[in-house]
This record gives structure tokens, sequence and C-alpha cells, in this order.
């Protein structure tokens, strides 16, 4: 079908099928390497964003919380070589990955209201439920002149 799907990248993604793979494929179901899987568990009193990040260390990712949208970005870097005794490569590799994922919890939470814990590959956030309290809207009268 010439129609892009949600879960692919490109029109030609669609179109060249499983030719050139930029995802991770298992059957029909395709997964983005980029996209950070995550669970949302409701309590009574707060939810708990449960988002998993394998390979990444606490200092690879940061939390953000701007115009009531969390966002989770975690970026990094490895290098790695061996070489033989007389020097020339072997292997070399290298691996450079960045992964970001937002999420709306509400214009009236603060970054002291979330508490956050990164364990085993699962970065775990606590946000509280708040009331909106609905703005009133002040009455503004226009003058008519007559």
């Amino acid at each position: 079908m010439l129609v892009p799907s949600l879960f692919k990248e490109t029109f030609m993604d669609d179109f060249f099928g499983d030719l050139f793979p930029t995802q991770l494929s298992f059957g029909r179901e395709q997964y983005s390497q980029n996209l950070l899987h995550s669970d949302v568990l409701e309590f009574e009193d707060k939810y708990q964003l449960e988002i998993e990040i394998p390979g990444y260390r606490k200092e690879d990712i940061q939390a953000e919380l701007k115009d009531g949208y969390l966002t989770i970005n975690a970026s990094h870097q490895e290098d790695s070589e061996e070489k033989d005794k007389k020097g020339k490569y072997i292997r070399k590799e290298r691996y450079y990955g960045q992964c970001r994922r937002s999420y709306f919890v509400g214009k009236q939470i603060t970054q002291d209201d979330i508490h956050a814990k990164f364990e085993n590959g699962i970065l775990k956030l606590e946000i509280p439920k708040k009331k909106d309290s609905p703005e009133i809207e002040e009455k503004k009268y226009i003058s008519i002149e007559g």
C-alpha cells in the first residue's frame, strides 16, 4: 500500500517493504529502534510512568519539564577498538544513539512535584495528581459610544 503507516518512518519504507530495513521487525509488527517504550500506572493520588531505556546510564538521561510537557532525552556514545600486536585494527566500533519522547503532564505540575529513579534500565517517574483549577475568566466590557 502506498499510504504511510503510523509505525514506519517514511513513505519509501512502505513502498519498498523490508528491502532496506531501518526498524526492528517481528513478523508483521515493527518497532522503532529510537522509541522509548513506556507504561503508565494510575494510583489514587499519583501516576507512575515507567520508561524502558536499556543500555543507557543515569548520566545519559535528562528529564525536562516545560509548558506542561515532560520530555525525556537519552543520548549515548561509545567507542571500542581492538588492535593486534602490530597496531593494525582488527575491529573498531562506534555507537551513537539518542532517544527522545514527550508526555503531557499538565501545566499545574512543577519539577519539584516529580520524583524520578533510574534502575536496571528502567526510568520510574512519580507524578502527583492535581486537580485542574478552572481559570475564572475576567469579564471585559467594551465601551459603547453613542
